[in-house]
């Protein structure tokens, strides 16, 4: 229990006005007291949900299905010695740690919608759960454009990138006003998981309310406005966007979702989600939209509402001042070079909906769905980064291994669970034998990282920021 969650007597006379029918202010204390069933997503870019099971079965964690995400489960694990986080199948990316409420915004993008979209963008997108989610829905197809105002936030976001394997993204770092006019009607989807107080987070932080009002409140809505609106100019006609966050108020969540309907009238509808799971209409709104209270389904408090774009608007005009571009595509003769040197070092097979790009002596595969953005918006990260160049050939980055192979290859190393370990902790292994050149290695039926052989060792080429040190599996 969490008796000690601080919710002041203004917020609960605020809640206790717009409590669904039926529902009494005590329930809530009590759910919010509470605390949180911890959850995951299975990574399907990685495993399939079927495997999974399997795997939780043997390690005796226990699964309970999350009813609007279909990769999504409610756990129980003993996490006494080694917590969710530390084991090989998270660092490996086979799962992302993720409140379950939270799964919910992007079931409803992609909710009835026969196929990929094309191009996608996820606004507010550190620390990249939703990315990650949309990247497993799309299989690594189109390109996600993840964007992230807080510079410190979007190391974060580029390292669980990395690490559940996603290669169609390409990261920002703006305030997300500027997409309305910089990248007018440019997707196909638009997630905003707006920034927002945080009303829903008091079983997971107890002081979330600390220094709640209702005049923050009002100020925080006026940005979710602003944002709303940049969101919906950034959407194609005919393209679908879901607004949610993490707030209970109705001055953050339907009075936005007002504001956006009054301001582009007849270019817009709602779409209800009364079909998004079965229980959906025990948190349906009068308007269609999902409005979750932490009792409603014992989870975290959300909002999640969809709309369609129905015909073009004039967006708002921009001055663009941007540099040269500092990537040239590379031509006929190094993608062959590129493709025959990764399918006889590593047996790697590039995809079609891919290209590449060079920079210097670096070799980077970009989405090819972000060809038409490259020269109308800055990126400070695109796509992966595949190789380097040298005299002798190319040096292979840790992304081919964990973004592009399979794990069927026939250059991989299966190593046992000390050198797993090793591995995870940043250090260079000594498998049996010694061979030459790069090696994908894998532990327990997954790929986790690239390694090179140097005599009877090999050399680590785990990313710095996936490395760990402590309470591992």
């Amino acid at each position: 229990m969490h008796p000690n969650v601080y919710l002041p007597e203004e917020f609960l006379s605020h809640i206790e006005a717009i409590l669904p029918e039926g529902e009494s202010l005590s329930e809530f204390v009590s759910a919010c007291q509470r605390p949180l069933r911890k959850s995951i997503r299975v990574n399907t870019l990685k495993t399939s949900v079927e495997n999974f099971k399997q795997r939780a079965k043997h390690k005796g964690w226990k699964l309970e299905p999350i009813p609007w995400c279909d990769t999504g489960f409610w756990i129980e694990a003993d996490e006494s010695v080694t917590p969710l986080g530390n084991t090989a199948e998270h660092m490996a990316g086979l799962f992302y740690i993720q409140e379950a409420s939270s799964m919910m915004p992007v079931s409803a993008l992609f909710h009835q919608q026969d196929s990929n979209f094309g191009s996608v963008l996820d606004m507010a997108s550190a620390p990249g759960s939703k990315t990650t989610q949309i990247a497993a829905k799309q299989n690594n197809k189109g390109v996600i454009v993840a964007n992230e105002l807080s510079a410190s936030r979007v190391k974060v976001l580029h390292a669980n990138i990395q690490r559940c394997g996603v290669s169609n993204c390409a990261l920002t770092n703006f305030d997300g006003n500027v997409f309305g006019g910089w990248l007018p009607e440019q997707f196909d989807a638009v997630l905003l998981d707006a920034p927002c107080s945080g009303e829903g987070t008091v079983r997971k932080d107890p002081d979330a309310l600390k220094n709640w009002s209702i005049e923050s409140t009002n100020t925080i809505a006026d940005v979710q406005k602003q944002l709303i609106e940049s969101a919906f100019h950034a959407l194609k006609p005919g393209g679908s966007m879901v607004y949610s966050t993490c707030a209970l108020s109705k001055e953050e969540n339907q009075q936005v979702c007002t504001h956006l309907l009054t301001t582009f009238t007849d270019a817009i509808e709602s779409i209800s989600l009364l079909d998004l799971f079965p229980d959906a209409h025990k948190a349906l709104t009068p308007e269609g939209y999902v409005h979750i209270f932490p009792q409603t389904y014992d989870c975290e408090g959300f909002f999640v509402a969809r709309f369609r774009k129905l015909s073009s608007v004039t967006p708002p005009a921009v001055k663009k001042r941007l540099g040269k571009f500092p990537f040239e595509k590379a031509n006929t003769k190094l993608v062959n070079q590129i493709s025959q040197s990764l399918d006889q070092e590593l047996n790697i097979v590039l995809q079609d909906d891919s290209m590449i790009w060079a920079r210097d002596k670096e070799v980077w595969l970009f989405p090819t769905n972000l060809e038409p953005m490259l020269g109308e918006l800055r990126f400070s990260r695109m796509g992966i980064k595949i190789a380097e160049t040298h005299k002798n050939g190319f040096k292979w980055q840790h992304q081919v291994a964990t973004s592009v192979a399979t794990g069927k290859e026939d250059k991989c190393l299966d190593i046992d669970v000390e050198q797993a370990r090793e591995w995870f902790m940043g250090r260079d292994i000594r498998p049996n034998g010694s061979g030459k050149g790069s090696v994908l290695v894998r532990y327990d039926g997954f790929i986790i990282g690239l390694g090179k052989w140097v005599g009877n060792r090999i050399k680590n080429g785990l990313p710095r920021e996936l490395v760990r040190d402590k309470n591992l599996f």
